[in-house]
């Protein structure tokens, strides 16, 4: 896993340096690693919002397995739709440091969740490099679960896309 990530991060970097700024490029790709950890995808939809998609997986501990002791892990699959609005003047630097907020869902499935719904409010900050088609970011973001279950949650990850 190491050393996938290696070699995702160099090809980042190599591409990085023949291409124009981030947000001029509409449409990411990339990965997150957190809660939950897999592929996530940014859409500009004006100079200041966007729509943000995640579909991963999570591993939640462990649950009883019958009347054998032995215990195993709970996966969970993830998919979530996020619309962010980016503040660019909150961070006075040089590059672009957008904070972002924004309002969501997931739904989560997996032999303990059954298709569980949540509404998710997301925030972070994220970097756009100058002349590179990059966007890093970490965010930490609250759900209430609505449906199958309710209860409260926090994800948050850190992450990075390439934009086309």
């Amino acid at each position: 896993m190491k050393n996938i990530l290696y070699v995702l991060a160099i090809i980042f970097l190599a591409l990085s340096f023949s291409f124009t700024q981030a947000q001029s490029r509409k449409f990411g790709l990339g990965v997150i690693i957190g809660e939950p950890t897999g592929l996530s995808a940014k859409l500009w939809t004006s100079n200041n919002n966007a729509l943000a998609f995640g579909l991963g997986w999570s591993v939640q501990g462990y649950r009883f397995n019958g009347f054998d002791p032995d215990y195993n892990r709970v996966t969970r699959s993830h998919i979530h739709v996020d619309y962010l609005w980016h503040s660019f003047n909150a961070i006075s630097y040089s590059g672009e440091f957008p904070l972002f907020y924004g309002i969501g869902g997931r739904i989560n499935t997996g032999p303990e969740y059954g298709g569980t719904f949540g509404v998710r409010g997301v925030l972070g900050i994220a970097w756009l490099p100058r002349s590179t088609p990059l966007d890093i970011f970490v965010e930490v973001v609250p759900t209430l679960l609505l449906v199958n279950s309710t209860g409260f949650g926090i994800d948050a990850g850190i992450g990075a896309r390439f934009f086309f």
